[in-house]
């Protein structure tokens, strides 16, 4: 089946407060890391939580390791504890797509994604690093709940990478 991924539009965003666990992951773990993650950050966060749940890539190399956080946003002055960490997203013009499938296909809608921008000129917050590439802010963001909406093929994440000003 194809990748289904709706056309990338710019969308301003302000800065908004999160709480999240940063960790590090390969290619290979990530599969199970995110999901136990979310799950974790969902039941500490509970009814402070103000939005889907989101990985936040900071640093990506494909064949050695990523640093993600995966958060959720709260509402500005939560304070995080021993293990959920407060942060901010940048406020700035971001790239939006959504896709919708299994989490399965998103390696390939990303990489739709990351084609359609340079087809249209777009040029990502990202400079290169001594561990990988860092990010100014990179999101996958995971609105459906897959407990509520079996199908995998109705799952939408919304990816929104930051771009350069």
């Amino acid at each position: 089946m194809p990748v289904r991924l709706n056309e990338p539009t710019v969308v301003g965003r302000q800065e908004r407060a999160y709480l999240g666990i940063p960790a590090v992951v390969t290619m290979e773990t990530i599969d199970q890391v995110v999901p136990a993650l979310v799950g974790e950050v969902l039941g500490r966060v509970g009814p402070l939580g103000a939005g889907a749940p989101f990985v936040r890539y900071d640093v990506i190399d494909m064949d050695r390791e990523l640093r993600i956080e995966v958060g959720v946003p709260v509402a500005e002055g939560t304070a995080g504890d021993e293990r959920l960490v407060a942060g901010v997203l940048p406020a700035g013009r971001y790239l939006s797509a959504t896709h919708t499938g299994p989490y399965e296909h998103l390696e390939e809608a990303t990489g739709q994604f990351l084609r359609r921008a340079s087809e249209h000129g777009h040029v990502f917050d990202v400079r290169g690093g001594e561990d990988g590439d860092v990010w100014g802010c990179r999101l996958e963001h995971y609105p459906t709940d897959p407990s509520v909406e079996p199908d995998p093929q109705r799952w939408e994440t919304v990816l929104e990478f930051r771009l350069a000003d």
